[in-house]
């Protein structure tokens, strides 16, 4: 019986281990809470087959007065379960952006082989909620410090990247970065790149609504979830929907 319980123990503290939280930053975060993506995916829903229709570079989507952001921070996931919440936001997509390899596999980009980025492409109405807001939610949601990693997460494919569609998206992710770096933000120099759209590739159907469809995962819960909470609390003002009152 002891060993028994012993073995027990120590899967417990096994788990407990590798589900443990980094260091926090200035300021504190969503991503303060890592785990390593590859350590703690749960098996995923059955993929489907992939879509692989490519992304259009313009800035207006085809939605009359809709416009397009490309943003990568990290695990595709992590953003595309924050910017599903946000009002303005119509379509959020997870995808690959930045490589040189058409119709790339998630296999292939996590290699890091590739030079892509996990991104989300979403289509947002500017008149609900404008291009420079997106990116204020985007620096506040990842460490746009540290290069090619989030937390736990290593690699090019991690990046912090803001690949724009058109010049006047360009000269506004210039503007954030700048006066976020004379305010002081972070401690660290914002290493986040800002690049025009080369090319998008949607993921596989299995990332899509990851989050939503795989709250229990291990990943969802370690990462996502403490993530998503920090975001909608900071804010609040900007969801569909307010947070149920306990």
């Amino acid at each position: 019986m002891r060993s028994v319980l012993l073995v027990l123990l120590l899967s417990m503290l096994a788990f407990i281990s590798a589900c443990a939280t980094a260091k926090g930053k200035n300021p504190p975060s969503p991503n303060e809470t890592v785990g390593r993506k590859s350590a703690l995916v749960d098996d995923p829903i059955a993929p489907q087959d992939k879509v692989v229709e490519k992304g259009k570079n313009k800035a207006m989507s085809s939605a009359s007065n809709k416009e397009i952001a490309t943003l990568a921070g990290g695990c595709f996931w992590c953003l595309e379960a924050v910017y599903n919440d946000l009002k303005g936001v119509e379509k959020v997509v997870s995808g690959y952006s930045g490589g040189q390899v058409k119709n790339p596999s998630y296999e292939q980009v996590s290699s890091g082989t590739t030079g892509h980025a996990e991104v989300i492409q979403l289509t947002f109405d500017p008149t609900v909620i404008s291009f420079k807001e997106l990116l204020e939610v985007f620096f506040t949601i990842h460490d746009p410090t540290t290069l090619n990693q989030q937390g736990a997460d290593h690699g090019t494919q991690y990046r912090s990247a803001i690949f724009y569609h058109s010049p006047e998206q360009k000269a506004v992710a210039e503007k954030v970065i700048a006066d976020i770096t004379a305010q002081k933000i972070w401690d660290n120099r914002i290493v986040t790149e800002v690049t025009a759209l080369s090319n998008y590739y949607p993921a596989e159907n299995y990332h899509q609504l990851y989050f939503e469809r795989n709250p229990n995962a291990g990943y969802c819960r370690v990462v996502i979830a403490p993530k998503v909470y920090k975001f909608r609390k900071q804010f609040i003002s900007k969801l569909k929907k307010q947070p149920a009152e306990h």
